[in-house]
């Protein structure tokens, strides 16, 4: 992939997209990107769209917002829906294997994965984040693994470590 991404991770109030956000743009900053990370929240506390914006180069950064998105994260129908239009024509989608993304240009790559059937079977549906976070990773390979690891460990909280590198 290229130098510079524009990243958008979308989910619902509580899916922790946010977190997952500031996790991803943190393992950039250790490994040596400009970053900055920006958040939106929908009106309601839980439930609503949310997305996480991280703006990832080698080069100094001048605008603090995605403005053409080529890495989208989309946790559930309500946040593709609501986002898609930020997506580059040559951008690139993850999203769960249960969404529909039929509807988005030809020329976008969809990665489906079945993040949340993969939650279920561990039995906590709150590692949704990180697991997406991996799988991110692997498609993009923007940051170095460990450094993705150490930025999870440190924003999650102690007695979840084990169970968050595990996703």
């Amino acid at each position: 992939m290229n130098k510079n991404w524009e990243l958008i991770i979308s989910g619902s109030g509580g899916q922790g997209a946010i977190l997952a956000g500031i996790i991803f743009a943190e393992a950039a900053l250790a490994n040596g990107y400009n970053v900055i990370q920006t958040q939106s929240y929908g009106p309601e506390a839980r439930g609503g769209a949310s997305r996480s914006e991280v703006m990832i180069s080698h080069e100094e950064l001048a605008y603090p917002k995605v403005q053409a998105c080529n890495l989208m994260v989309a946790m559930t129908q309500e946040s593709l829906d609501k986002y898609a239009d930020m997506l580059a024509d040559d951008g690139v989608l993850l999203t769960d294997q249960d969404i529909d993304a039929s509807a988005l240009k030809k020329s976008i790559r969809v990665y489906k994965a079945p993040i949340f059937a993969t939650v279920e079977k561990l039995q906590k549906p709150m590692v949704a984040n990180i697991l997406v976070l991996g799988i991110l990773n692997t498609i993009s390979g923007i940051v170095k693994p460990e450094n993705l690891s150490a930025a999870i460990q440190a924003r999650v909280p102690a007695a979840t470590i084990s169970i968050n590198l595990k996703a």
